[in-house]
C-alpha cells in the first residue's frame, strides 16, 4: 500500500497553486480510476502536508472534506481561499478552478 500512496502523493504534488483536483481525477492519474477512496485514505494520513497539498483535493461536486485531517473543513476552505480559489454556495467553482491537464 505504501507504494500506492506514494504514487498518489506524487500526483497530488503536481496540482498547481490555485487549482483543485477531484479524488477520482487523482485516482485516474495515479493509474486506477477506481482508487478514489484509496486517494481519500492516503490523503488522510498525508505524512508531509507542507509538500503534499492535500487541501487541493475535493469531491466531484467541489465540496471540501468534512474530515480534512489537517484542521477540518474550515481550514481546507481557508487554505484554498488563500490561493485564490473561489467558492459558490459552499462549493469550489469547478469550471474555473479545476486542474485541467
Amino acid at each position: 500500500m505504501d507504494s500506492t500512496f506514494q504514487i498518489i502523493y506524487n500526483v497530488v504534488k503536481q496540482i498547481p497553486y490555485g487549482r483543485v483536483a477531484t479524488y477520482g481525477q487523482i485516482a485516474a492519474l495515479a493509474g486506477n480510476p477506481r482508487w478514489a477512496r484509496v486517494v481519500g485514505y492516503a490523503l488522510h494520513v498525508n505524512p508531509d502536508p507542507a509538500n503534499i497539498p492535500c487541501h487541493r483535493v475535493v469531491n466531484k461536486s467541489g465540496q471540501v472534506s468534512k474530515a480534512f485531517a489537517f484542521g477540518g473543513e474550515n481550514m481546507q476552505i481557508k487554505l484554498l481561499s488563500s490561493e485564490g480559489v473561489e467558492f459558490v454556495d459552499g462549493h469550489v467553482d469547478m469550471d474555473r478552478f479545476q486542474w485541467k491537464l
